[in-house]
């Protein structure tokens, strides 16, 4: 299904996904290895932000929780670092099964 080239070549840009989900898009635009970590990236960017603004929200509770899910965030990311570094293919865990980007 993925290229073991197409894997080993972009890597560093399905690592650098989860940072700045937009640099794969632009400059590894055949590589289905990097659109598959941008997707995970983006995925994880627009919870991050979601759940920021809804929990930002909620007067106590929020501000209680919200270290916690950023926490959680940024274990993800990191999942998904380990995963690319090691040219996996696997998906995040709750959010992975979701596809954006096509």
């Amino acid at each position: 299904m993925y290229d073991s080239t197409d894997i080993h070549n972009n890597k560093g840009m399905a690592i650098l996904a989860y940072i700045l989900f937009f640099i794969p898009l632009i400059a590894a635009k055949d590589s289905k290895f990097a659109w598959y970590h941008a997707n995970q990236g983006l995925t994880l960017f627009l919870v991050m932000i979601i759940l920021n603004v809804v929990l930002s929200m909620i007067p106590f509770l929020g501000f209680i929780l919200l270290p916690f899910v950023n926490l959680g965030l940024v274990i993800l990311a990191v999942l998904g670092i380990v995963a690319a570094a090691q040219g996996q293919v696997k998906p995040l865990p709750i959010i992975g099964g979701y596809t954006l980007l096509k």
